[in-house]
């Protein structure tokens, strides 16, 4: 029977939960937030957790201003594009910090790695740039071959914290066979096809380029789910030592207390001694324990449990930097008319990421 992809696609989404929308993973969790937020009495508790991060990290802050919190020996070197901005302006803050093509530009406020692109030339950027009418950040390009989010999280009163999670990242990759195109490839691929529509776009210019036998050719540089990358369950890689080294940066990023970090790196071993990784960017708390999108190592409800338990890490946070440390929770309106304005800019961000 011959393959089709269409039908495959719909399919597969269907009885494969990690592909499920995200309201299927948070709604039946409602329940568990209310209650949270009863014993809290306040609906915006979560919102003390990173004082030092706009509203805690919620998605609307910059996360130009939320990487300047890093200490620059674990940060890319980074410049901020703001909307309209000339471009010889831009240009001049790239040549003074020293950074190389290629690049990557990425939305300032942003999400899910919409608009998020590899650029190799000034050229090519100064379009991307007057393409796209919102703030970017333009970031050297971190050359580490892994990728991996861990969740951090620190009680305000304790010295040490804990990780919860740890996701490792693989690429979306096809290999050659000496006779198919790399369109073929794709679409024979029941991983890759799922993205068909984006790595076709992406890869235009070498759709018939006939790879080696045995060659592999990595389809996407972007460590996102909806890009292709796959997250594996790596909690087995938690250890004293890792969680040691998280301590010590988080003691040197101020006001941050709950999330994930997504991180470049080349050795997990020289990673958990501190050594030679890049932080791409903080997520405060909208962070998800993406280790949970493992469908081979876990479960649609173990994912839905892995939600509740971060979220009751969330409580405890928040409320002893609210009673300890005097950290007001945000005003209700105030905070749910920043999620309405996200909303708007999502719906933006989404239709530009559509156009391109």
């Amino acid at each position: 029977m011959k393959f089709n992809p269409l039908k495959y696609n719909y399919l597969y989404k269907i009885f494969n939960w990690e592909y499920w929308p995200t309201s299927l993973f948070y709604i039946p969790n409602l329940p568990y937030g209310f209650y949270l937020a009863l014993k809290a009495k306040n609906l915006t508790f979560f919102s003390a957790a990173n004082p030092g991060i706009k509203s805690s990290g919620n998605g609307t802050e910059s996360k130009f201003q939320t990487l300047a919190l890093i200490p620059d020996d674990f940060k890319p070197k980074s410049v901020f594009h703001e909307k309209g901005e000339n471009f010889e302006n831009t240009l001049k803050k790239i040549q003074d910090e020293n950074i190389q093509f290629p690049v990557i530009a990425k939305p300032d406020i942003g999400f899910r790695g919409l608009l998020v692109e590899k650029i190799h030339s000034e050229n090519a950027l100064k379009k991307y740039l007057e393409k796209f009418e919102i703030d970017f950040i333009i970031q050297e390009f971190i050359n580490f071959k892994n990728e991996c989010g861990i969740f951090y999280a620190r009680n305000p009163t304790q010295q040490t914290g804990i990780i919860s999670s740890v996701t490792l990242k693989k690429f979306l990759t096809i290999t050659g066979d000496g006779i198919s195109t790399i369109k073929n490839l794709v679409i024979s691929d029941k991983r890759a096809v799922l993205y068909k529509e984006l790595i076709f776009e992406n890869h235009k210019e070498m759709l018939d380029l006939v790879l080696e036998k045995n060659e592999g050719f990595q389809l996407s540089i972007i460590g996102n789910h909806c890009k292709g990358t796959q997250f594996i369950n790596g909690n087995h890689l938690i250890s004293k030592e890792l969680t040691s080294t998280f301590d010590k940066l988080n003691s040197k990023i101020p006001g941050w207390f709950y999330g994930r970090v997504d991180i470049k790196y080349d050795d997990f071993e020289a990673l958990k001694k501190g050594k030679n990784f890049k932080i791409l960017e903080i997520n405060g708390i909208i962070s998800e324990p993406t280790h949970m999108y493992d469908a081979q190592n876990s479960s649609y409800f173990g994912a839905l449990k892995s939600i509740r338990n971060h979220w009751k890490i969330l409580y405890e946070i928040s409320t002893t930097n609210h009673k300890v440390h005097k950290i007001p929770y945000k005003n209700t309106l105030h905070f749910w008319k920043e999620i309405l304005d996200l909303k708007k800019y999502s719906k933006k961000i989404t239709a530009l990421h559509t156009k391109t």
